[in-house]
């Protein structure tokens, strides 16, 4: 029977990677446990399991009683679901006709995505701002056209990454599917479609739960466009409950707990899908 050696250079990574672990979970397991703690024994007794008188739901209640979550949820997954369908579809597109056509301006054209990865945020959001106050999207107190001014910078933002993703993947694709197809009578959109998406689909789950994930945490650019209180985001809604909690450190745990959840359950039912997609191209034969 074959055993693995163990050895010291090995146990001293796992050591490292469990201290690592421990201080990720960590913090995340305090926060859920003090959002069941009475708010008055959370400074005196924080690091304790919330047993018997010190269990309540109370933060929970009030969390759920002041704020307006379910308009802030249904915020979010507007403007994270729309995010995640056009940045699949546009950068989807672009990487294969960056891998798959060779035209002027290609390579040039590969370099400014790469570029374009350089550039944070902060540094275009107020031309941008001014850009779609211009075009009357912005601060207009319309909530559907304020959602609009915030989806469009997001999916702008997700694309530089998302298409070089994708392109390292399709390039590994064998190019004689596409070329059976061609000779079966198929155009370009159904090559797409029908060969590239299919046989890519980790990828593009990889693609779509970071564009996901990254909308829906985004608190600056909505910081900007989304002013109103009924146009607020799970994330400004969680800004604006701990600038008003003080110290009252079991509301915001609660809080915390609930902006959460949307993302752990997201992450916990499509993580093996962000390793795969990542390493999907990276050997290519």
């Amino acid at each position: 029977m074959y055993t693995k050696k163990i050895t010291p250079a090995k146990v001293f990574t796992y050591i490292v990677l469990c201290l690592w672990a421990a201080t990720t979970v960590y913090p995340f397991l305090w926060v859920v446990l003090n959002s069941f703690r009475q708010k008055g024994l959370i400074l005196t007794d924080s690091f304790s399991l919330p047993l018997g008188a010190a269990f309540t739901w109370d933060n929970y209640k009030v969390a759920m009683e002041r704020s307006d979550f379910g308009n802030a949820y249904l915020n979010a997954i507007l403007i994270s679901g729309t995010v995640t369908v056009f940045v699949v579809i546009f950068a989807g597109l672009a990487a294969y006709g960056l891998c798959r056509y060779r035209f002027r301006g290609r390579g040039f054209l590969k370099s400014m995505v790469t570029a374009g990865m350089m550039f944070p945020v902060f540094s275009t959001i107020i031309p941008v701002f001014r850009m779609q106050v211009v075009m009357g999207i912005a601060g207009t107190g319309n909530r559907f056209l304020s959602l609009l001014a915030t989806i469009l910078p997001q999916i702008a933002g997700n694309l530089c990454f998302a298409i070089i993703i994708l392109m390292g993947f399709i390039q590994s694709v064998p190019i004689e599917l596409e070329e059976s197809a061609y000779l079966d009578g198929c155009n370009v959109f159904q090559i797409f479609f029908r060969i590239i998406v299919p046989t890519a689909k980790s990828s593009f789950a990889t693609v779509s739960i970071f564009a996901f994930l990254w909308s829906y945490n985004d608190l600056f650019t909505q910081s900007f466009f989304l002013r109103y209180p009924n146009e607020r985001g799970i994330t400004g809604l969680l800004n604006e409950i701990s600038s008003q909690a003080g110290v009252n450190y079991g509301l915001m745990a609660a809080s915390v707990v609930l902006v959460v959840i949307p993302v752990l359950i997201v992450y916990v039912c499509l993580q093996k899908h962000i390793i795969k997609g990542l390493t999907a191209g990276a050997v290519k034969g």
